[in-house]
């Protein structure tokens, strides 16, 4: 805390005050007068300073303002352009989210919004596997925040009517088709690893079979 010190005026009221009376009863021609008057107003400061002591306050210091966080850099610009897509986009889904009143299409959304945190997370972690969302990123993340925006604008118009109404159904009818799609979305990303994981339990069912550690016989890997 920085400390502020505020000084009493009261000490050079009492020295002024010696002044304006010895001015007043008491010759103040002579040297000896003003330096006795001199005298005795330093004591009647000193007095003073002692009655009135200066005052220290503190001050609280304020909280400089936080700069944004910079996004760390993967070093590479698809990724890092794909990390701030996924923030702008999460932070749209959230944002409808509060905005759109309904349980069944709250709970939709969340889905939408766990499901494209975990994919774009996913190929940050495996940046091979970015085409593989080329068209999600381009067209289906995109087109899908672009409903919800216009059921959230429709809905707040606060009216109801056959445009709105029948583009707020078709949208809700749609909402179950989306969420499935970025589910199939999310899966595909493990396909590569889903397959070597049956190759190597294949093998070691088989390995297991042929040294007599399991009663099955051995059989063919897949693929």
């Amino acid at each position: 805390m920085a400390k502020q010190v505020k000084r009493s005026p009261a000490p050079l009221y009492l020295a002024a005050a010696v002044w304006l009376v010895w001015g007043l009863f008491l010759p103040l021609y002579r040297l000896p007068h003003i330096l006795a008057a001199a005298v005795l107003s330093a004591v009647a400061g000193l007095i003073g300073k002692s009655l009135f002591p200066d005052k220290i306050y503190e001050i609280p210091e304020q909280a400089k303002p936080q700069e944004p966080e910079k996004p760390k850099s993967t070093g590479d610009p698809e990724l890092d352009a794909l990390l701030a897509e996924r923030d702008r986009a999460l932070s749209e889904i959230r944002r409808l989210n509060d905005a759109i009143p309904g349980e069944k299409i709250s709970a939709q959304i969340d889905r939408l919004e766990e499901d494209t945190r975990k994919i774009m997370d996913h190929v940050v972690e495996h940046p091979e596997k970015l085409p593989q969302i080329k068209r999600f990123m381009g067209y289906y993340l995109p087109t899908t925040l672009k409903l919800l925006n216009a059921y959230d604008r429709m809905g707040a118009a606060g009216v109801s009517g056959e445009n709105i109404d029948g583009t707020k159904g078709r949208i809700d009818a749609m909402m179950d088709t989306i969420v499935a799609a970025f589910d199939k979305q999310l899966d595909a990303l493990f396909a590569d690893e889903a397959l070597d994981i049956s190759t190597d339990i294949t093998v070691m069912e088989n390995l297991l079979k042929q040294e007599g550690l399991s009663e099955e016989k051995p059989f063919a890997a897949n693929g």
